[in-house]
């Protein structure tokens, strides 16, 4: 009778340990960078390294900021100036793994009679506020002489922007793929105008998550860089089936989405050990000072590495 008791107990602190344990609670936004992490649900690498993780869409980056902040949400995937902004505001959150590097895939579009950077002064701009959108169009405003007190700016998620340039509410939209490719296939004259190309490095996504949550969970974070680092390999060795899904996460067709692709660069665990030999660092003092420059009372400091990220994982996952 003892001896059935232990095996009982047994398999209770079993069950307890593994079948009910909380899955993890991961949000994110239907962006192209964000794909192995679809790629790693459906292939079922999550639970092929030892973790559950539910995977939650979001329309804006301040939600998930304010999920993760509450403890509705353990990681979410978020851009690097978010991340920035999150710890400025006092949020105790940490990078664990860089997702993505964008270029082309993050721009300004415009209608046909703005021909120039210069020529949306006084004019209606589209873009989410403290998302990579504010970013971009921050860093090419500068770079002509401008701030964006020289527009009228339109708070609007990136899904929304490109559709208001196209219905003629703004003469301009700052979004990312597959919204740019969407819009441009409704457009009458309406172009690229700017995109994240031009400042190599300035658009970039982390894992990110509360700093309690990854000490108490170094396993659960090792897992998902895993899975992830499976999920690059998959795609890369089949990328017809690994795009595939990725669009279908996305919600875009292929033919707008194998252009789009191509101008995102994604990174498995060995190329988060060489980005972070010194270039990331590089670019988040760079991105860091745009934003500090356009929003002096919301960005106070630029977060050190160490501020910045937690590495134990992918130190772990790497060695």
């Amino acid at each position: 009778m003892l001896k059935r008791l232990g095996i009982a107990a047994a398999l209770m602190t079993w069950a307890m340990g593994t079948a009910w344990a909380e899955p993890v609670k991961l949000g994110l936004q239907p962006w192209l960078g964000y794909g192995p992490l679809w790629v790693a649900q459906e292939k079922g690498f999550f639970d092929k390294h030892g973790v559950e993780v539910e995977l939650t869409n979001f329309n804006w980056d301040q939600d998930m900021v304010a999920a993760v902040a509450s403890g509705n949400l353990h990681v979410i995937a978020a851009a690097t100036n978010t991340t920035i902004a999150a710890i400025n505001a006092g949020v105790d959150v940490k990078g664990f793994l860089i997702l993505d590097l964008s270029a082309e895939a993050d721009a300004i579009l415009a209608a046909k009679d703005i021909q120039a950077i210069t020529d949306l002064k006084g004019k209606k701009v589209a873009f989410e506020s403290g998302a990579t959108s504010d970013l971009l169009i921050n860093y090419a405003l500068k770079q002509n002489g401008m701030s964006v007190a020289d527009v009228e700016h339109v708070p609007m998620g990136a899904s929304e922007a490109g559709l208001a340039l196209i219905s003629g509410q703004v003469a301009a939209a700052v979004t990312y793929e597959p919204y740019i490719s969407a819009a441009l296939k409704q457009a009458d004259g309406h172009k690229v105008l700017y995109t994240a190309a031009e400042k190599p490095g300035l658009i970039s996504d982390l894992l990110i998550a509360n700093s309690t949550w990854l000490q108490e969970h170094p396993k659960d974070a090792e897992a998902i860089i895993r899975a992830w680092d499976e999920a690059i390999n998959f795609i890369r060795e089949n990328p017809a089936d690994g795009e595939a899904m990725i669009a279908k996460a996305v919600g875009s067709p292929m033919e707008e989405f194998e252009p789009a692709f191509k101008g995102v660069r994604l990174y498995n665990a060995t190329e988060n050990k060489q980005i972070l030999g010194g270039e990331f660092q590089g670019s988040v003092a760079e991105i860091g000072a745009i934003m500090q420059a356009a929003k002096p009372d919301e960005i106070k400091m630029i977060p050190t590495p160490d501020q910045l990220l937690w590495l134990d994982a992918l130190n772990t996952v790497t060695q």
